[in-house]
């Protein structure tokens, strides 16, 4: 019989983040050769499955941690500051697109890529690998929940 690994929260996040960055480089591919009903298409789906990402933190992964380690709510706070900002840079990215701005599109998106990079970063060295580990127990609740959220479009039930 074969066995096969459960799923980690990291895991799950971790995807998320590569699937993202693969949205967001073909977007900014498509503003450079000035193709802009293909990046708004692209940019529009990478704007979507952002905030699907920061919702599925926000509204389960986030409040998880803080309720068994009330120490990560400093650590949380900081994400969801980050989230805001991002969520304001990636409407500017839109913005561009509806404006056709090439050069504004491409300071912005290298802004957003530094800040995603550095985002990411913590997340997947410290707060995944946290969640993984404080949150072992209640990792299949978690995993459905998220799960869930996936499925009503972001909407958290």
């Amino acid at each position: 019989m074969k066995r096969t690994a459960m799923k980690k929260i990291s895991g799950t996040f971790s995807s998320d983040h590569v699937r993202c960055d693969e949205l967001f480089f073909r977007s900014e591919e498509h503003v450079q050769r000035l193709e802009w009903w293909r990046a708004k298409e692209t940019l529009t789906r990478f704007v979507e499955d952002m905030n699907q990402h920061f919702l599925k933190e926000e509204n389960i992964l986030f409040p998880a941690l803080e309720k068994i380690t009330p120490n990560a709510q400093g650590p949380t706070q900081a994400m969801r500051l980050e989230h805001a900002d991002m969520r304001q840079l990636m409407k500017n990215m839109l913005d561009d697109i509806e404006t056709q701005d090439a050069d504004h599109f491409i300071g912005t998106s290298e802004t957003l890529l530094i800040m995603m990079r550095q985002h990411n970063t913590k997340e997947e060295n410290i707060l995944y690998p946290m969640a993984d580990s404080v949150l072992a127990e209640s990792q299949g609740e978690i995993l459905a929940q998220i799960q869930e959220q996936e499925e009503n479009g972001g909407v958290s039930k």
